[in-house]
């Protein structure tokens, strides 16, 4: 009679779920894979201002003139003859609690599971609601209309719909790092993985106490600033407006 039975019927007339019989086996299941989440540190007592990290993003990622992955703010800090000039770069948070994501009616902005913030093109309208939504200023609708031919095909380049920096992730599939940490001369930008002890952000953010701009706005931001005098900047001032 057993022989005609299912495995399942047969498990269940011996009082043994199949679940049950799963986890006896637990050690045989292979390691969930672990979590990653990606970061930025950007260590101000080395940002000479150069912009070349503007540059490499804009080259990277194919951004037209009038939009912007990335940018740097410049402040003078002192009275004459006694000043320094002071940098600020600044770029997406890839916030934990991003609000972007709630303001976009066509659910076009998501987060991964290695906590980069990304858009879906192809379900983004142009609504910019996520453009006023960001404290950050780090959102735009690209203004190029018709986009040559050599750039066409770049993903910021989709015509009238919103984007931002996403890490280069197209480079971070191809193991390498994102174009402006990668060419910053001074080394003022670190990328990496806050889930890895081992990696120099996570020393940096947690043996240093590394903080986000705008702590006040709940975001919880993955892009953290070493050292200089951010607090000069009027960052919310600066947000989506002429520096």
């Amino acid at each position: 009679m057993l022989k005609n039975l299912s495995r399942k019927s047969a498990l269940r007339m011996l009082g043994i779920s199949v679940a049950g019989v799963s986890s006896m086996f637990w050690w045989l299941k292979p390691s969930a894979k672990p979590k990653s989440r990606l970061a930025m540190v950007m260590d101000l007592d080395k940002c000479i201002g150069c912009h070349a990290c503007t540059v490499a993003c804009k080259s990277e990622n194919g951004v037209a003139i009038g939009g912007s992955r990335t940018k740097v703010l410049e402040q003078e800090h002192g009275n004459y003859p006694e000043t320094t000039r002071f940098f600020l770069p600044m770029m997406c948070n890839h916030c934990e609690d991003a609000p972007c994501i709630p303001a976009c009616p066509n659910d076009a902005i998501f987060q991964k599971d290695n906590g980069l913030v990304d858009i879906d093109k192809d379900k983004c309208h142009g609504f910019q609601l996520c453009v006023g939504a960001c404290p950050y200023g780090a959102i735009y609708i690209n203004p190029d209309t018709n986009p040559s031919k050599e750039v066409a095909d770049y993903p910021a380049r989709a015509v009238g719909k919103a984007d931002k920096c996403n890490f280069c992730e197209h480079r971070l599939a191809e193991g390498l790092e994102p174009a402006c940490s990668n060419t910053c001369p001074t080394d003022a930008r670190i990328f990496g993985d806050l889930e890895d002890p081992n990696s120099k952000v996570f020393k940096l953010v947690n043996e240093e106490g590394l903080s986000g701009l705008m702590p006040e706005e709940g975001t919880k931001p993955q892009v953290f600033y070493k050292g200089g005098m951010p607090e000069i900047f009027k960052v919310s001032k600066a947000i989506n407006k002429k520096a």
